[in-house]
C-alpha cells in the first residue's frame, strides 16, 4: 500500500505551462488520497508548485534539503516537517527511507540523478519500491527510447527495464504504481558463471 510518495522534479518551472498543470494535478490527487508528500525542500520552480498546492489542500508534504542548500535561502519556509541533511547522497537516503513510492515530473541533471538513483538500488535489491514517470507532454520519450534501446544492445535487461513506470496523467500512473510487483531476476554473475550471457 502506498502511504507516502516521493515527487523529484524542476527547480525550473520549464518553457511549457502544462508541466505546472500536471504537477498541480498530481499534488491535488495525491492530497485527496491522503498520501503524504515527499520532496526536495525547495521554494523555486516545479518544486514550489508542488508543495504550496499540498499545502492549500491541507495535506501533508515533508522537504528534504542538503544544508548548502538552505544556507542558500531556497528552502520552502511553510512546510511543517523539514529535514536538513548533510549532503545529497543524505537527501536521497533519507527520501527513500521515507517514501513508499517515486515519481519523477520533468527536470534536469538533479531529477535525473534521483530517478536513476532509485532505479539502480531497485535492481541492485536495496529497495523493492516502485518508480514512475509522469510523462508530461511528451517530455521523458528520449529517455524511454535510451532505455528500450539499452534493452536492445543487451545492457539492461527487460526485467530491469520493467522498472520504470511510465503515465502520461497522474491516475493512469498512480494505478500503475500501486499494482507494481517487484521484479526478481538471477544476478547477471551468476548467469555469466552458468554460461548464460
Amino acid at each position: 500500500m502506498i502511504n507516502s510518495v516521493c515527487i523529484f522534479c524542476g527547480s525550473s518551472m520549464g518553457r511549457d505551462e502544462r508541466y505546472a498543470t500536471a504537477m498541480v494535478e498530481l499534488a491535488t490527487m495525491l492530497v485527496k488520497m491522503k498520501i503524504r508528500v515527499i520532496y526536495g525542500g525547495a521554494n523555486v520552480g516545479l518544486m514550489r508548485v508542488l508543495a504550496d498546492r499540498v499545502i492549500e489542500m491541507g495535506g501533508v508534504v515533508v522537504g528534504v534539503m542538503p544544508k548548502n542548500l538552505v544556507e542558500r535561502e531556497v528552502a520552502h519556509d511553510g512546510l511543517e516537517e523539514m529535514h536538513i541533511v548533510g549532503d545529497m547522497q543524505e537527501r536521497k537516503a533519507l527520501m527513500a527511507k521515507l517514501s513508499d513510492a517515486f515519481i519523477a515530473l520533468p527536470g534536469a541533471y538533479g531529477t535525473f540523478d534521483e530517478l536513476f538513483e532509485m532505479l539502480t538500488w531497485n535492481q541492485l535489491g536495496l529497495v523493492s519500491k516502485p518508480v514512475g514517470l509522469l510523462n508530461v507532454n511528451h517530455y521523458f520519450d528520449g529517455m524511454i527510447t535510451m532505455l528500450d534501446h539499452a534493452v536492445e544492445e543487451r545492457f539492461l535487461r527487460p526485467e530491469h527495464r520493467a522498472l520504470l513506470i511510465s503515465g502520461d496523467d497522474a491516475g493512469q500512473l498512480m494505478d500503475l504504481l500501486q499494482h507494481f510487483k517487484p521484479v526478481t531476476a538471477e544476478k547477471w554473475i551468476e548467469r555469466l558463471k552458468q554460461g548464460k550471457i
